[in-house]
């Protein structure tokens, strides 16, 4: 009996873990593709080819800041079917060619719709694994999107090189239907609902933002806008500093080193707590970002992508566990919310900030400077988390 409850590789944990990979998979394969697009079809600039690809992220920003209060009224269930329908029916628009107006409103009502079916995949997935595991079966369900991080670019790279945009619109609407597809296959857990207030138009931030997961999402905000500079500028600085071919597989490497030290980070973080794993982590990303700021060859280039993936990938997962183990399980839906709306906006917005400092301080100042920021930021982790966390282990 012990060992059924706490059974972590479950079908339905992968039929929605798969669900989640294929949702991220279109959303980094459309991440190096639509810019071009937007270019090539509508004569656009770089700046606005850039608002392309952000605005998808702001749309999927809003779509957890309403869908998390929702979610504990309509059910998990029905709001994954809801998200994923609304995904597919977005991914349709791409075909209508109406100007690069119309394209920015499909690009943030797609981001809408993956903000609302990942929130729910999330959701479900906290419910799915054991309590007991909850560290490791996060991590994971995160390298869902690690998987997709490294595959989605690299699919989409090739397709924008061999094949016409229609066939990447098509491909991209196909992984939508399978994902819809593998999840009628799952059996839900039935979530803790909280009861509809009587309709109450008095709103309060917390039917938005869950109070206890602001402290670990404060701080998945500020490293996010870190990992943001790498992301969004890695391309650039290798043209810099002529690194143009190991920069190719900066990201490859960055997925493997997350894949090859998450099963054992995440059961670490159920056996030594939270802290054992969010401290070294802190100091990996700080460190890679400062040697990204020093990189002279290929080789260090690579192997701060591995500093990174160990540092600012592990991070992730942890912190998100941490969004999940601090609060209600009648509110596990807000909590993953809130996690995941902290992330886009820094993600989301952190290309556009940093990209203000970049003419200031140039890029490896720009790295050096983040290093430490990052480095920092563990002081913070301690004072919002760590000596809590650190306390009840003693308890």
């Amino acid at each position: 009996m012990k060992t059924s409850r706490t059974k972590l590789w479950t079908k339905d944990f992968m039929i929605i873990s798969s669900a989640n990979f294929f949702l991220y998979l279109v959303f980094y394969l459309l991440l190096v593709t639509i810019a071009v697009y937007a270019v090539q079809q509508f004569d656009v600039t770089e700046s606005e080819a850039g608002l392309v690809t952000g605005i998808f992220i702001i749309g999927a920003l809003i779509g957890r800041l309403f869908i998390g209060r929702m979610i504990t009224t309509i059910g998990n269930k029905r709001m994954l079917y809801i998200g994923l329908l609304f995904f597919i029916l977005t991914s349709l628009l791409y075909f209508i060619n109406l100007g690069i107006g119309f394209l920015f409103v499909t690009r943030f009502l797609h981001g809408i719709a993956l903000g609302m079916a990942s929130t729910a995949t999330g959701t479900i997935v906290a419910e799915i694994i054991p309590t007991d595991r909850k560290g490791e079966g996060i991590s994971y369900y995160s390298m869902s999107v690690t998987l997709a991080t490294a595959i989605g670019p690299f699919i989409g790279l090739f397709m924008s090189q061999h094949t016409t945009f229609q066939a990447i619109f098509t491909f991209c609407l196909i992984l939508g239907v399978i994902s819809l597809v593998i999840t009628l296959f799952a059996t839900f857990p039935a979530i803790q609902r909280q009861k509809n207030k009587a309709h109450n138009s008095n709103l309060k931030l917390s039917d938005f933002i869950e109070p206890k997961a602001f402290p670990i999402a404060l701080i998945v905000f500020i490293v996010s806008l870190g990992y943001a500079s790498v992301l969004s500028f890695i391309n650039f600085y290798a043209i810099e500093v002529n690194l143009v071919d190991a920069a190719s597989l900066f990201f490859v490497i960055y997925a493997v080193a997350i894949l090859v030290s998450r099963p054992f980070t995440g059961r670490l973080m159920d056996i030594k707590g939270a802290n054992s794993v969010m401290y070294p982590t802190f100091i990996l990303f700080g460190a890679g970002l400062l040697l990204l700021s020093v990189v002279e060859h290929g080789i260090s280039l690579l192997i701060a992508g591995v500093l990174i993936g160990l540092g600012y990938g592990n991070m992730q997962s942890a912190s998100q566990a941490i969004a999940v183990k601090v609060t209600p399980p009648e509110r596990v839906g807000l909590a993953t919310s809130t996690y995941y709306i902290f992330l886009d906006a820094g993600l989301g917005f952190g290309p556009y900030l940093i990209g203000l400092i970049i003419p200031l301080l140039g890029y490896r100042n720009l790295y050096f400077l983040l290093g430490f920021v990052i480095l920092a930021t563990m002081i913070l982790y301690y004072f919002l988390h760590g000596r809590y966390q650190a306390r009840e282990r003693m308890c």
